[in-house]
């Protein structure tokens, strides 16, 4: 059975309750069935071999997705504000495929000189005619393997051209059966989507409020006073954001006077390090609110580790630096995940040591189309991030290992400078990298915007010196307007080394 099966038993429990949309006007989990069974015979009716989906978030999201499993074919979401030429470059690998487009994407996708580089991709206009689908008259047969490609997601191409990361079905159905209870989502439940489409959060999000029975509103594009309104105009429950927008979430709660949000149940994020003042804030405008840092990959079906709601709190108010260190984690792995940390030569480390992150579950995909699995022989996916697992088990995520800074034969976590930064009241932001050094190898670069009038750098290494050794304090300090970002909340540290690289051994 393919991911279809989370849809069918939705709508077989719910058929009336409201799937996507407002309560009084949106899409039934009934309807929801019968536009993706329809959409899957468009789909089929094209000869294509993947469904591509260029476009903000919108209804046409979960008809695609589900659409796509009950015709057989893999669901491939594109980051539409790629620039035109790597946006045609990814839909040409996805080729020959059938592609929702808003009407923008329609002739970005299409024209290159007059060249079609997708000259097999039909393109469907979301409102115009995937939407208006309805009640097929021989609905198809889902009955395909477990085994074939669900979901395939482009990564970011930090290092190089980006690789096509493949989840089959049996990985993300893995996911949701072990993390999500079937049909456990009250009538007035509503999660808000705001996490691009083409993010493996996006996708999980889909499935995760599918399965619970959950109303889905969608944010097309992320505004965080647009996130607010939406958030009390809908009576939304549940929310997943990236480090990001909680900032700015933050930030416009307290410019419209710092009124704590009440009716939010749970708030979940990832997908980067969540800087301590802001989920601090955080704590204090959501009282009531369950907050869940969730780890994961695009390669891991999404979540792997969690810290839950007790942790959070607990750490807050703790005056026990060891409980209050655990905010900064990303907790405990999931029942159905292992976790391990080992160094260069794969040999396992103990408790506290830090090195590169290993996880092994039935939802752990760890394949590329290009390059096929990167599975050990005993089913050991690297992660290529570094962390180390404290004596209480929880783990903590340092960071990709590209962005480790080895200085003088010691290897330094960016997060730990970082963390120490936000907390000098005259800081808004800071990025930390490792630079070029003639002595050292590498020496340490802190990038900072600050809140007003920059502090002194000798201020600033005084600041860093009597809360850490003396070797982690940055020989540089550079002030910018703003820090280079993704779409997902991650600080983009290759921009800021091509940046700044060249500072060298010079002193600042």
């Amino acid at each position: 059975m393919t991911l279809m099966l989370l849809l069918e038993m939705a709508a077989g429990a719910n058929p009336q309750r409201t799937a996507i949309g407002s309560a009084d006007s949106g899409i039934s989990y009934e309807e929801l069935l019968r536009k993706s069974m329809a959409a899957a015979i468009l789909f089929r009716s094209r000869n294509a071999e993947r469904v591509v989906l260029c476009d903000e978030s919108s209804e046409a999201v979960p008809i695609a997705i589900f659409g796509a499993a009950a015709a057989g074919l893999p669901y491939v979401p594109l980051n539409y504000r790629l620039p035109d030429n790597e946006l045609r470059s990814l839909a040409a690998r996805a080729a020959p495929a059938v592609a929702i487009t808003g009407q923008a994407e329609t002739t970005r996708l299409c024209l290159v000189d007059g060249i079609d580089p997708v000259e097999s991709c039909t393109l469907v206009e979301p409102d115009a005619e995937l939407l208006g689908f309805d009640s097929p008259a021989n609905p198809p047969d889902d009955s395909g393997d477990p085994d074939d490609i669900a979901v395939m997601l482009f990564t970011s191409g930090t290092t190089g051209a980006p690789k096509s990361a493949v989840l089959r079905h049996r990985h993300l159905q893995s996911y949701v059966f072990g993390s999500v209870e079937f049909d456990g989502a009250g009538e007035d439940e509503a999660t808000l989507i705001s996490v691009p489409t083409y993010h493996i959060a996006g996708v999980s999000a889909i499935l995760s409020s599918v399965y619970a029975g959950r109303r889905i509103v969608q944010l097309p594009r992320f505004d965080a006073d647009d996130w607010i309104d939406t958030v009390e105009r809908e009576g939304i429950t549940h929310a997943m954001v990236v480090p990001t927008m909680m900032a700015r979430i933050v930030e416009a709660l307290d410019q419209r006077g710092g009124d704590p949000i009440l009716g939010l149940r749970v708030m979940s994020y990832g997908g980067g390090r969540m800087p301590l003042p802001v989920i601090s804030r955080a704590l204090d405008l959501f009282p009531i609110t369950a907050f869940v840092n969730a780890y994961g990959l695009t390669e891991t079906s999404s979540t792997v580790a969690l810290l839950g709601p007790d942790e959070h709190r607990l750490a807050h108010y703790s005056d026990d630096p060891a409980e209050k260190g655990r905010l900064m984690s990303v907790g405990v792995p999931l029942p159905s995940i292992e976790v391990s940390i080992r160094d260069d030569t794969g040999q396992v480390l103990s408790a506290g040591r830090a090195g590169e992150i290993h996880v092994r579950g039935a939802q752990v995909a760890g394949e590329y189309l290009e390059t096929g699995s990167s599975l050990d022989n005993d089913g050991w996916f690297p992660t290529h991030d570094s962390g180390f697992i404290d004596h209480g088990g929880y783990l903590f995520v340092q960071g990709r290992n590209d962005d480790i800074i080895i200085r003088g034969a010691e290897n330094m976590s960016p997060g730990e400078i970082e963390d120490v930064l936000l907390t000098h009241p005259g800081i808004h932001d800071v990025a930390v990298i490792g630079i070029p050094s003639s002595d050292w190898g590498e020496s340490i670069l802190a990038v900072i915007v600050p809140i007003a009038e920059a502090p002194p750098a000798a201020e600033l290494q005084e600041f860093v010196k009597e809360r850490m050794r003396s070797s982690r304090v940055p020989e540089h300090i550079v002030v910018v307007d703003e820090l280079p970002y993704n779409e997902t909340g991650k600080v983009l540290r290759r921009v800021l080394r091509v940046r700044f690289s060249s500072l060298g051994d010079h002193t600042y």
